[in-house]
């Protein structure tokens, strides 16, 4: 009896611990939509410096926009999700805390969900005021390649979306 439930428990545990990493993570596709390609200029509002996916909140200026700005004065703004990669991939892109500080106007290239009712993306590229681009997608997710990634080629056939 105690061998028989020592093993049940052992299955539960292993059953959980494989599907961990499956709950973790999503494909590309199963969630953005790469036909629905998004260009997001705004102020960043905070980062969620998490993993598997750093996230950041900007501000987009909306003349519909449901809340005021934060740091835009006397403006409505409508609140987007980018999906970035993991923070580490994001430090040894060279993308810190301090570049993405609360109130930094950015612009991200991007794609949006595919549930296009939601403000939410997942960042291909940022380019900081300065002008300087940084890659921002994690790799080897599905996301249409466009040579953003400076390690990956270009497949043939899809065409890069350029710059700003």
């Amino acid at each position: 009896m105690r061998t028989k439930l020592s093993s049940l428990l052992a299955g539960i545990g292993l059953a959980a611990a494989a599907s961990m990493p499956a709950i973790a993570h999503h494909a590309f596709g199963g969630e953005f939509d790469p036909n629905k390609p998004v260009l997001l200029k705004g102020k960043i509002i905070t980062i969620e410096w998490v993993n598997p996916h750093a996230w950041i909140h900007l501000e987009i200026p909306k003349a519909d926009g449901t809340t005021p700005c934060q740091y835009t004065p006397d403006a409505k703004c409508e609140e987007w999700m980018v999906e970035g990669g993991t923070p580490n991939t994001l430090l040894r892109r060279g993308i810190t805390k301090e570049s993405l500080a609360k109130g930094t106007e950015i612009v991200v290239d991007g794609y949006q969900t595919r549930d296009h009712s939601l403000s939410r993306a997942n960042g291909r590229n940022v380019t900081f005021p300065d002008g300087r681009k940084l890659f921002l997608g994690s790799s080897g997710t599905g996301a249409p390649t466009d040579g953003s990634d400076p390690t990956e080629a270009p497949k043939p056939g899809q065409r890069g979306r350029g710059g700003l």
